[in-house]
């Protein structure tokens, strides 16, 4: 829990109606109890808490000029003996030469001196400590400021190192692929490469977008589908099933398309066949759903595997959502995986693009 302090105009108001209220009691203590005048009772009033709240403006300029440690306390409250004896010495002077005739004010003012003086420094002392206390709390809550400012910049830089790291993972599949199609079908190369080239001008297009809406991402990923059946021809076909209240929710950029490239590569590892990938979209309590079905051989090592591209997903949700748990990937006993990805919706939830 962060602790914000007073500001300074709210300080110095409080300031000056304690100050009122600390001057109307003396005067009226002096005025009833002492039975002196109300010229006297005033005059005593406004002259002793004039000079202390001058002390106080005095210690609070010091203190905002320089900041003791702890062991250096002790010096504060030296200096602020001395100010209060000051005070004390200034306010019976000028009230001594006010009034120089009045016998009994001038003897009254001689017996309070030691009180006048401890109610000075406790005064002062605690202006000191509020003082020391309120920069302290300012200071502290400068620094959490920047902490969380870091905190955020170093947030932000691994979540675009991890979007920008699964691009080449990507690409040099592809380009081993354009390599492979150039020897044995160049009509399908050239097909090949005009369709990558699309979808890295995509990629670039929205390489600043934190968040996309789920028509964009589909739309990304048809690109890539497009591409991946250019690669293994007749042997991938992709059945794809969008709940129409999905498309304009939104989900972190580019975080679908590792996922469907795992699922190609393990379920065409290894095999022949033709494969089906199912990718089924969804919204249930609130909760954007995403599932990719691939097909895989239970005896492959390989199936079990989540690479890079999975686990930089993992990462990236669990700095955007603080939960492990928003991708989950199982095999079923009919030799099928699914992986699925789950992405919090809020009513209220702000997108930063």
């Amino acid at each position: 829990m962060t602790t914000t302090p007073l500001s300074k105009p709210q300080i110095k108001t409080i300031a000056s109606i304690i100050l009122l209220c600390c001057q109307a009691a003396s005067a009226a203590v002096l005025y009833f109890f002492f039975n002196f005048s109300w010229q006297i009772s005033l005059a005593d009033s406004v002259i002793s808490n004039s000079y202390l709240a001058i002390g106080c403006i005095i210690i609070s300029n010091m203190l905002g000029f320089y900041q003791p440690k702890n062991e250096k306390l002790l010096y504060v409250l030296l200096v602020t003996l001395v100010i209060s004896a000051a005070v004390v010495i200034a306010s019976k002077y000028s009230l001594t030469f006010l009034f120089a005739n009045e016998t009994s004010y001038i003897s009254f003012l001689d017996l309070s001196d030691v009180f006048k003086s401890a109610v000075s420094f406790i005064c002062l002392a605690w202006c000191a400590l509020a003082n020391i206390l309120w920069y302290r709390l300012e200071e502290q809550s400068e620094m959490q400021a920047r902490m969380l400012a870091t905190q955020n910049l170093a947030k932000e830089a691994e979540l675009n190192k991890l979007r920008h790291q699964l691009q080449p993972h990507f690409l040099f599949n592809s380009l081993n692929s354009v390599y492979a199609l150039t020897i044995v079908n160049p009509t399908e190369a050239g097909t090949m490469i005009t369709k990558l080239a699309a979808f890295l001008r995509g990629t670039l297009k929205r390489d600043d977008e934190v968040w996309v809406s789920v028509a964009d991402e589909m739309e990304y990923i048809q690109l890539y589908l497009d591409i991946e059946k250019v690669r293994f021809s007749h042997r991938l076909s992709v059945e794809v099933n969008i709940a129409e209240e999905t498309l304009a929710l939104h989900l972190p950029g580019t975080l679908l398309q590792p996922i469907v490239e795992n699922a190609i590569k393990f379920g065409l590892y290894n095999t022949s066949t033709a494969i089906t990938i199912t990718l089924d979209v969804k919204l249930e309590n609130n909760m954007l759903i995403i599932c990719v079905t691939n097909p895989y051989d239970p005896e492959m090592k390989a199936s079990k595997g989540t690479g890079f591209g999975l686990s930089a997903i993992r990462r990236r949700l669990y700095l955007l959502f603080a939960d492990s748990n928003l991708l989950q990937a199982e095999s079923q006993n009919n030799n099928l995986y699914i992986t699925t990805l789950k992405i919090p919706q809020k009513d209220d939830q702000n997108h930063t693009h």
